[in-house]
């Protein structure tokens, strides 16, 4: 009996998860093909031109617009979730007069479309001389309303105020309270939040489009657009630059999957 639970419960997983993984194979397959043959044979059954393809964006600058990325992507992840966690450390912990009119501002700052928003993010940069720079790209993660409402609901959960007491009656100050009692408490909210910041900020392709214009600072969207020009897209280091771009995110979720569930299952069930 056992045995047929376990194969009830393994088989959809695997087969789920073979479903989910031909989008990945497509592309990779699709990336070893030339770009003329890439429509004329079975995409499934990878081709031999893949070195070809990793050599023509290599040529192009391929590097540089990856490591712009990487630190566009990581120093965007770092800061959100340092201000992030504090915003939501204040929010559950202290008790202030405006700390309703705060949390309803949060909310809608997710309620106002990002095409409405950057209206005014972009004339704040222009004023602020920082257009063609890779520092709209990365501040425009930092304050994030997602960010503060989700680690504000995730402290509140995850956080006994019993401790928070305690360590303030033993003489503690805030910031040693935050980084000695909150943060081991909502390390699974950190984690995830920071896997999705650095997903989201990534995959980015409105921002760069619209700050960046030299060669030197295009990130991985942009690059991999640039492939193509007005009378020839080259499908095939197209997909091979994507390929090569989904590398740093799979590293990140197999090094933080476990985390990744915890937080995102955190108060799903109360006991």
């Amino acid at each position: 009996m056992k045995v047929i639970k376990k194969i009830l419960t393994w088989v959809p997983l695997i087969l789920l998860a073979l479903v989910s993984l031909i989008p990945f194979w497509l592309m990779f397959s699709m990336s070893t093909y030339k770009s003329e043959m890439i429509f004329q044979n079975n995409p499934l059954i990878p081709s031999n031109f893949l070195m070809e393809n990793i050599k023509t964006i290599m040529e192009s600058n391929f590097v540089h617009s990856y490591l712009n990325s990487l630190f566009v992507s990581a120093l965007a992840m770092v800061l959100s979730v340092i201000v992030c966690s504090m915003a939501g450390f204040a929010m559950t912990v202290y008790q202030f007069k405006a700390k309703k009119f705060v949390n309803t501002l949060i909310m809608l700052t997710m309620m106002v479309p990002t095409q409405i928003g950057i209206i005014g993010y972009m004339i704040e940069m222009r004023n602020l001389h920082l257009n063609q720079t890779l520092i709209p790209l990365i501040l425009v993660w930092i304050a994030s309303g997602f960010g503060a409402y989700w680690m504000t609901s995730f402290i509140q959960s995850a956080l006994p105020m019993e401790l928070v007491e305690s360590a303030r009656v033993d003489g503690a100050g805030e910031i040693m309270i935050y980084l000695r009692i909150a943060f081991p408490c909502i390390r699974p909210g950190l984690v995830t939040l920071a896997l999705l910041q650095f997903l989201w900020s990534w995959n980015s392709y409105m921002y760069p489009l619209l700050f960046i214009n030299k060669q030197e600072n295009y990130t991985i969207p942009i690059f991999v657009k640039s492939l193509a020009s007005a009378y020839r897209t080259d499908y095939g280091a197209q997909l091979t630059g994507l390929t090569l771009a989904t590398i740093p995110i799979l590293i990140f979720f197999a090094l933080g999957s476990k985390t990744f569930i915890r937080g995102l299952t955190a108060g799903a069930v109360k006991g």
